[in-house]
């Protein structure tokens, strides 16, 4: 607690430039430097000759040498920004643990001749630790331009898929922990002393000996602290909504008071997102001066040199903030008495209706890609069904995900292997529940005359091991056989089996299974539509989709947050194992109200 307060006092004293260089610092980013690295990457594109990035041509494309060269400038420029952000920040905190006050300019002169120390080919580990440890870890401690690095969600589903990778994932986390842990104090050594990197390693491993432990939970403390304070602060927010609603009947009265709540809730979440880096370090020094006095070393400090430079130009820019945010409350105030009088309609309504696919069934109900999971979408009101398709050794199509038997049947064959007989028999349900011995692995054919009596539209995967024979016609020819073309789309992560199917049959629809989706996509000639990984979505992929007058799929969504973002990007379809989780969720979304959604929010927190 002793710490917590300390931490808490150092940001205080100069908490307004923290606010001021923190939001001016993260409009940047987002406004101006991010548009351009991603600028700088489809040049990077352009001059390799890509127009788009899937998982088929990803690593063709990343272990290019001119595109590693220029990967290589464009990551050391967002490292050279990014750490500008933290030195800004150390100092100011600096600044503060000397009981004195700075404003913003004279942080960033000081800053200024500071960064200009990572140029040093002394300082070469420098941007490694900030670009790889704090991202990857997702403690809280690193600023937003490279906190968002993550490792994208196809690349974990194949870690978490194989156990050696797995087992080599967390090790790697491990290390990396560890080293964070060892290295935590390195940056202030570097800014406040002017150490060069490789000696800031020695001596903060040196300073925190034996208290590495007590620091981390110090850090978690924090950030417990940081989050617990905002939804108090918000939780305030919704009282005050319930009494409005109960115990105030006049419309105007009632319009003021939710301006008012809406503009506090909005300014606590942009104050706290601000300070969410600087609190963190804010803790970091605490610990940092704390250990050298107990260590009997001499603490280092900046000496500043008053900058007063654009004082006037602050006053001004304070009067213009309180116009502003009398403006935006008289708006605020008018707009929500229009909504009280319903006078605004706020229903959201859809150019496209979002439809909902089955993943591999009712998934999450029944065991996957069997007729009782079928049974089950159809039941819980699905659109369509996903499904998975694979060709045995004797060239029969049937409906499994898994190349290999094990895990649902209990037989460690791959499907190349076998004949249908060998394992028509066998139990494809036990693996889920004792309850499903009786369910068998289905073949296409079976699925498709379901859906023809249950009136469900099909999404066909193929999934090739290279193995096949004539797979893809096949698959076509079931489905012609049965007239069923116009009821269903065929798709593939593997795109050369879109172009065996349409070059067979031009007229079944195809999508194309995307793990990684960047550039224009929709020069894919074989593909009529899309089916995008979740992570991968963005409003001007569904934008530039639409635009070529194509569909959009996205899989697999299975959280109500991530089904209202597709809601927003507009998406046409989802995929899903929770089929009654996304059928609520688009038929809430379309008779929205603002403040009953923002206190069911807070109370799903609480």
């Amino acid at each position: 607690m002793k710490r917590m307060r300390e931490a808490i006092d150092i940001i205080r004293i100069n908490i307004w430039t923290l606010v001021k260089y923190e939001a001016v610092y993260k409009i940047l980013t987002l406004f101006i430097f991010t548009p351009l690295f991603l600028r700088g990457f489809n040049e990077i594109m352009r001059i390799t000759g890509y127009t788009y990035l899937t998982a088929d041509n990803l690593f063709e494309f990343l272990f290019k040498p001119i595109t590693l060269l220029f990967l290589f400038v464009l990551i050391a420029l967002m490292t050279l920004y990014n750490m500008f952000d933290i030195t800004t920040i150390i100092i100011i905190l600096d600044a503060s643990y000397q009981k004195k006050t700075i404003n913003t300019f004279e942080a960033l002169y000081v800053s200024l001749s500071k960064w200009k120390n990572l140029f040093s080919i002394k300082n070469i580990l420098l941007p490694f630790f900030v670009l790889l440890l704090i991202p990857f870890l997702n403690i809280g401690i690193s600023s937003d331009f490279i906190s968002s690095i993550n490792i994208p969600a196809f690349a974990m589903e194949v870690i978490e898929g194989n156990r050696i990778y797995h087992i080599a994932y967390y090790i790697v986390m491990i290390v990396f922990f560890i080293i964070l842990v060892l290295w935590m104090y390195s940056l202030h050594y570097f800014v406040l002393e002017n150490e060069n990197y490789s000696l800031a390693i020695k001596h903060s491993m040196a300073l925190g000996k034996h208290k590495h432990i007590r620091d981390i939970l110090v850090l978690a403390l924090i950030q417990i602290f940081m989050i617990g304070l905002y939804y108090l602060v918000v939780g305030v927010g919704v009282l005050y909504i319930y009494a409005m609603n109960a115990f105030i009947n006049n419309v105007i009265f009632k319009s003021i008071v939710s301006t008012l709540i809406f503009g506090i809730g909005a300014l606590s979440f942009v104050i706290f997102t601000i300070l969410s880096t600087p609190m963190n370090y804010s803790a970091i020094s605490v610990l940092y001066y704390a250990r050298k006095k107990e260590k009997g070393e001499e603490c280092q400090h900046i000496e500043f040199k008053q900058i007063n430079l654009y004082e006037n130009l602050y006053k001004k820019f304070k009067k213009v903030i309180l116009y502003l945010s009398a403006i935006a409350t008289v708006l605020g105030v008018v707009f929500a008495y229009n909504v009280y009088k319903g006078n605004f309609n706020l229903n959201i309504e859809y150019i496209r209706t979002m439809e909902v696919s089955a993943h591999r069934g009712a998934s999450a109900y029944y065991p996957e890609n069997t007729m009782s999971a079928f049974q089950g979408a159809v039941d819980l009101g699905a659109d369509w069904i996903e499904l998975d398709v694979q060709q045995t050794k004797d060239g029969v199509i049937i409906v499994s995900h898994d190349t290999n038997f094990k895990r649902i049947l209990g037989l460690n064959k791959n499907v190349w292997e076998v004949t249908y007989d060998d394992i028509k028999d066998l139990d494809a349900g036990s693996f889920f529940s004792s309850e499903y011995s009786y369910e068998r692995i289905p073949l296409l054919e079976d699925v498709i005359v379901f859906a023809k009596e249950n009136n469900i539209r099909l999404n066909i995967e193929l999934k090739p091991t290279g193995h096949e024979t004539a797979f893809e016609e096949a698959v076509v020819d079931i489905i012609n056989d049965n007239d069923f073309a116009d009821y269903c789309v065929v798709t593939s992560q593997t795109y050369s089996s879109l172009k065996s199917v349409k070059e067979y049959d031009e007229n079944i629809e195809t999508v194309y299974v995307m793990a990684v989706a960047y550039g224009r996509i929709t020069n894919l000639e074989y593909a009529d539509n899309f089916s995008v990984e979740a992570y991968n979505v963005s409003k001007s992929l569904v934008k530039q989709i639409h635009n070529a007058n194509k569909e959009i799929y996205v899989w697999t969504v299975n959280s109500e947050s991530t089904i209202t973002k597709m809601i927003d990007y507009n998406v046409d379809n989802i995929i899903t194992d929770d089929i009654t989780l996304a059928k609520d969720t688009i038929m809430e979304s379309k008779t929205s109200n603002m403040i009953n959604e923002y206190v069911e929010f807070i109370e799903s927190i609480f």
